[in-house]
């Protein structure tokens, strides 16, 4: 299933795709998407309905985030192989995590803010994964049984915060429109291996980010099996995998966003994004 969240910001309703790609109004079914509704349970109950029974909508307009809300928003640093060397970094031992507020989900095709005082915002086309059921204490053999689906994000970044500010990563990774997820939800079931999907970024055009989900350091069943060592992850809990290189602070000469820039974002059969830079007001 491919299900999303259509509408005006703050008024989404549920959608589901049908087999030719088209919208169909899924609020008679769920209300919302977060939390418990995307659960592996409750997925299960929404496999039993036909989207050609679900009502058309013919003008979807604007998509929203295919979550309405995130318990956490987890991210994964360092985790592609050719971006730690982009970075000069060498590769982590163990995963890298840290968090974005949850205040920086955002739509995939809304607007992205560079903050006030910003001079280093920085895209990161990332494999984005649902959790969906309770996990503590996972082995990497079942971790992929915990996963809900998978989803496109760009965990937009504003460098000189993140790095240069003191203090954590999750100043640089927070502002509002930092974490464009969607356009879909893709479950679980359609996605055969995550390890093998391809992700790229254009800027204006420009292919700058093009790599497949193998060349990262730790898979999605590694980093769930990991990250549940230490935290209970819950359904509706995000984790952003890691981008790969191509990012502007990894470029000769750095290069980063200003406004009437446009990031189109996709990663293989999760959906394509695209955003324009904006200055905040």
């Amino acid at each position: 299933m491919k299900l999303l969240r259509y509408g005006p910001a703050g008024q989404e309703r549920t959608g589901m795709l049908d087999r030719e790609g088209r919208v169909r109004d899924l609020s008679g079914h769920v209300d919302d998407l977060a939390g418990d509704a995307v659960s592996r349970d409750a997925l299960d109950r929404l496999r039993g309905i036909d989207p050609e029974s679900l009502p058309l909508v013919e003008e979807p307009e604007r998509i929203g985030s295919c979550l309405s809300r995130v318990p956490n928003f987890f991210c994964i640093g360092l985790n592609y192989a050719k971006h730690a060397a982009e970075t000069g970094t060498q590769p982590p031992k163990e995963p890298i995590i840290f968090s974005k507020a949850s205040s920086a989900l955002s739509g995939p095709f809304d607007p992205v803010i560079i903050p006030r005082g910003s001079e280093k915002t920085d895209w990161e086309v990332e494999l984005g994964v649902v959790i969906g059921r309770e996990t503590l204490y996972v082995s990497e053999a079942d971790a992929l049984d915990h996963v809900a689906g998978y989803c496109t994000i760009n965990d937009v970044s504003e460098r000189a915060f993140q790095i240069e500010r003191g203090g954590q990563w999750i100043k640089g990774k927070s502002a509002p429109s930092f974490g464009p997820v969607g356009p879909w939800l893709v479950t679980a079931d359609e996605i055969e291996d995550p390890q093998a999907l391809r992700v790229t970024l254009d800027l204006n055009g420009e292919r700058v980010q093009d790599e497949t989900t193998g060349d990262m350091i730790f898979t999605v069943a590694q980093i769930i099996s990991h990250m549940s060592q230490f935290m209970k992850l819950m359904p509706g809990d995000v984790i952003a995998t890691g981008t790969p290189s191509g990012v502007g602070m990894g470029m000769k000469p750095q290069r980063f966003l200003k406004p009437g820039d446009v990031m189109e974002i996709e990663v293989e059969g999760l959906g394509r994004q695209r955003q324009e830079a904006v200055a905040a007001d």
